[in-house]
């Protein structure tokens, strides 16, 4: 065979394959980066933005703080949706973002207990307290503070009513709020504080009894998403998707409040 029909069918191949590359790629969509706690509303709001626009975007979670360590590393992440202002506001602050971001909805926490436990729940963590007065506390689950914007809020609960040092010991910290979820239905936890997203899933089922806590005992969970500057078109219809009332209705549902 002539080395040039050769080479030719290589290059042909090469062609071929790249062709078949960039159709997958768009029948996987851009790939956006969110914060756990969404881990239920946003796929539904993804479902539904397919079914209205014909377009698709992939989902990847994760706490907040780990994947804007992913973005600054190049991760090809077009757009995040983080569970709180200040790491949406550091990529912007590094030219990483091209707008400056929104807040997309406000999250909410709540105390829980699953099935069994000797504590019991209430808005002003009594119940905690005397659980840790009577050394029967056991494990207590929250997400970790240094990462996850829900875990500094839980923090935030626990200082403003004396518990953090005498949890301290008992602590145990998920790596993102969906993981501090699982950690509080454990058969061996007591509780933690979690999203009111998690407790009103679906896949939450009954486990345990849940209060909300009040807004006013720790700092705003102000959610932001910012648009990479890599983002294509896609990307940015579901950006403006999220503002609209279809997603927001969607927010509201699973525990958000949604700014007007």
């Amino acid at each position: 065979m002539p080395m040039r029909l050769v080479f030719s069918r290589a290059l042909g191949a090469l062609a071929a394959a790249a062709a078949l590359a960039a159709d997958l790629g768009a029948q996987r969509g851009p790939t956006i980066a969110a914060a756990s706690n969404l881990n239920f509303a946003l796929p539904e709001i993804a479902q539904q933005f397919e079914k209205d626009r014909g377009e698709r975007v992939e989902l990847v979670f994760g706490a907040s703080g780990a994947l804007t360590r992913q973005i600054r590393d190049g991760a090809p992440f077009e757009m995040f949706l983080a569970a709180d202002e200040e790491f949406p506001d550091l990529l912007s602050a590094a030219g990483l973002t091209r707008y400056p971001g929104v807040v997309y909805a406000v999250g909410r926490l709540v105390v829980f207990a699953p099935k069994g436990s000797p504590l019991t729940v209430d808005e002003r963590l009594d119940g905690l307290a005397r659980l840790v007065k009577s050394g029967r506390a056991r494990r207590f689950a929250i997400a970790n503070p240094e990462v996850a914007p829900y875990g500094r809020a839980a923090e935030a609960v626990l200082r403003k009513r004396g518990l953090w040092e005498p949890l301290r010991g008992n602590l145990v910290f998920g790596d993102n709020i969906s993981q501090a979820a699982q950690f509080a239905t454990t058969g061996n936890a007591a509780g933690g504080i979690i999203a009111y997203s998690s407790v009103l899933s679906p896949q939450f089922g009954n486990r345990g009894t849940y209060a909300l806590l009040p807004d006013a005992d720790y700092p705003p969970l102000r959610q932001k998403m910012v648009l990479m500057k890599q983002a294509g078109i896609i990307t940015e219809h579901f950006y403006q998707y999220l503002q609209q009332p279809a997603a927001r209705a969607v927010l509201r549902k699973h525990g958000f409040a949604v700014p007007e």
